[in-house]
């Protein structure tokens, strides 16, 4: 796989799990309000790219002092490769959370069936009618809407969760992801932050029309 960044420690990014974050490279959205600019590129310069194998290398020497893998992104479900990457970690007695934008629920159906995530957390961008705006380019919502049925009939420990992108997201827009959130599922909203978001006039906080 192709990574952009590794994070070997957090506390806060795999609940009730000391865990290290592996961040894909590569990204099929390009929300305005997106914080990991340097993430979106599917063809960064290579030295700006993080081995697969150092990943792998830090993994190994801090089994029994690491619980989990985060992987998180840009969007890791684009690559191929994430089946054979995730086999290694769990190789490696890793519980592994993905974070992913649902727009490949094909991908999604296949890591269940074989068992290779134990965690899972969907952003949920906007109410579909607006989906596009929120993401920055023309999306399947009906494959959105598939991964959230996914998620919430996988019986994996999961969450959705959605940036509450003030000048964008109203109160009203707000009431409608939430409805889009199966019964028993959990809803976080994570407060926008616009100090590096991908659109220039919200970096502060800037009302767009």
């Amino acid at each position: 796989m192709q990574f952009g960044g590794f994070q070997p420690f957090t506390l806060s990014d795999y609940p009730g799990h000391i865990a290290a974050i592996a961040f894909a490279q590569g990204c099929n959205f390009r929300c305005p309000f997106c914080h990991n600019g340097d993430l979106l590129a599917f063809t960064p310069c290579e030295k700006s790219l993080y081995p697969e194998s150092e990943i792998i290398r830090t993994l190994r020497r801090r089994q029994g002092k690491l619980e989990g893998l985060v992987v998180s992104g840009g969007e890791p479900t684009l690559q191929d490769n994430l089946p054979r990457f995730l086999e290694r970690v769990k190789g490696l007695g890793y519980k592994i959370k993905l974070d992913t934008n649902g727009s490949r629920p094909d991908m999604l159906s296949w890591l269940f069936a074989a068992r290779l995530v134990d965690y899972i957390a969907m952003d949920i961008k906007a109410p579909l009618a607006r989906y596009s705006r929120l993401s920055g380019v023309v999306v399947d919502v009906d494959a959105i809407e598939e991964s959230i049925a996914l998620i919430a009939w996988s019986k994996l420990p999961h969450h959705f969760r959605t940036t509450a992108v003030t000048p964008l997201l109203n109160e009203t827009d707000m009431r409608a992801v939430a409805q889009l959130v199966p019964p028993g599922s959990e809803l976080v909203v994570q407060p926008f932050n616009p100090e590096n978001a991908l659109e220039p006039s919200l970096r502060n906080d800037a009302a767009i029309a």
